[in-house]
């Protein structure tokens, strides 16, 4: 099908390239980018006059629960509504049932992710066996089924030699390991920032040291082994220098955090709401302003959901006994633009952390707008509201945003061409 957009203000950060020009498609790529090719004869046109026309966003944590966590979410469920929130390219971690450990596993979420259509998934695998932390998953294996990467999650090795080994092997092969670096014992039961407002709430809390600690060593083991490696859902101001340290030495270490860091902070649970129960904690307002301040640098080079869905009995109980996390995946563009509109952000720097950012950090073929290139784009509108939750797509309800009102309108979201959300 040949498809033309005409008249979007073209935002691409990979490029550079901020225009007010038209996009022309044809056989799922980019066929030209300002006047049609010779011959070419559009089917189907989209009048994006005021609209944004951008890279489909990069998230690189969506939990899609399936295999295994039906009642929580399925990958048709999920994939619409990433696309929804102007995703077309996702990483999904590791933690399905059963673990994402062999090549069956990845083979089974990337063929139904194709049936559904709403966006490509790109799948993370697990770097030990059941995610235990004790044998080494058969890693390429699963490079060779579809994984573009390797985690343990927060299901941290708890013998660093394992995890030196890990490294070493990942690094002969040239694969890249996601950290999510937090101490397993100074985390062991905390359910908050340890701080005034968890003691306020009689809640145990998570030191900072519990990112730091581990986090130190997590880097010193890369710089040691040399293996490509991301750092997943950073959440202090002291982690982040620790980043940026590395990257000063040579270290080719990336970084990304969770929306909702940039947003909330631990005063979001004085009402013990758990709706803000997520895992690793909200942290102070100054924590939050050295995310925001790092992210605005490129320290942090990509900006994620890290949406989790959850069944609605998962957030019923008293707080400490409720599951972590929030689903935000369809609201990931109005979301990350309250970071615009409160003007830490522009908005061609806020394209390239929701899509260059994240491709390159993993090295997805996404996040650009370029000739020849998949037609992965998002159109949305700047000057419009989105009131979260008016149309719901995901299966987990369990996002304290809801009810609000957000800037900007996801219009449509293509993926190889082909409209996967239109609102």
């Amino acid at each position: 099908m040949k498809l033309s957009i005409l008249g979007a203000r073209v935002i691409d950060p990979a490029s550079g390239l901020d225009q007010i020009t038209d996009i022309h498609i044809e056989a799922c790529k980019i066929v030209a980018l300002g006047a049609a090719p010779a011959g070419f004869v559009a089917v189907d046109t989209i009048d994006a006059k005021g609209l944004v026309a951008a890279p489909g966003l990069v998230d690189l944590n969506v939990a899609l629960r399936e295999p295994g966590y039906s009642r929580k979410g399925s990958i048709v469920s999920e994939t619409r509504a990433a696309a929804a929130g102007g995703v077309t390219s996702l990483c999904c971690p590791p933690k399905t049932k059963p673990v994402l450990d062999t090549s069956a596993v990845a083979e089974l979420i990337l063929d139904r992710a194709r049936e559904a259509g709403n966006t490509k998934v790109f799948p993370i695998g697990a770097l030990s066996k059941g995610l235990d932390g004790e044998q080494l998953a058969e890693l390429v294996a699963l490079r060779d089924a579809g994984c573009v990467a390797f985690g343990n999650g927060l299901e941290s090795f708890r013998n660093t030699r394992t995890l030196c080994r890990a490294l070493d092997y990942a690094a002969t092969f040239d694969l890249t390991v996601i950290f999510n670096s937090q101490d397993y014992d100074l985390a062991e039961g905390g359910l908050a920032h340890e701080g005034p407002t968890a003691s306020f709430l009689g809640l145990p809390g998570i030191p900072e040291s519990a990112e730091t600690v581990a986090l130190a060593r997590d880097l010193l083991l890369v710089e040691q082994t040399g293996v490509r490696a991301h750092f997943s859902q950073l959440t202090s101001t002291r982690g982040v220098e620790l980043i940026a340290q590395a990257q000063a030495r040579g270290l080719k270490v990336t970084a990304d955090v969770a929306l909702y860091q940039l947003i909330l902070t631990d005063e979001a649970l004085i009402g013990f709401s758990s709706l803000y129960h997520v895992q690793p904690p909200l942290r102070t307002r100054a924590d939050r302003e050295g995310l925001r301040a790092a992210v605005k640098s490129g320290v942090i080079s990509a900006i994620s959901s890290h949406h989790q869905p959850h069944e609605r009995d998962a957030k019923l109980a008293p707080f400490g006994a409720t599951e972590p996390g929030i689903s935000s995946v369809e609201l990931l563009l109005p979301l990350a633009m309250t970071l615009v509109e409160d003007g830490l952000l522009d908005l061609p720097t806020l394209l390239k952390r929701l899509s260059a950012g994240p491709a390159e950090a993993l090295r997805l073929p996404a996040g650009k707008l370029a000739v020849g290139g998949a037609a992965d784009i998002v159109l949305f509108d700047p000057a419009a509201s989105t009131v979260a939750g008016e149309r719901w797509l995901s299966k987990g309800e369990n996002c304290p945003f809801i009810g609000h009102s957000l800037p900007g309108v996801v219009r449509y979201t293509l993926v190889d061409g082909r409209i996967s959300h239109q609102a």
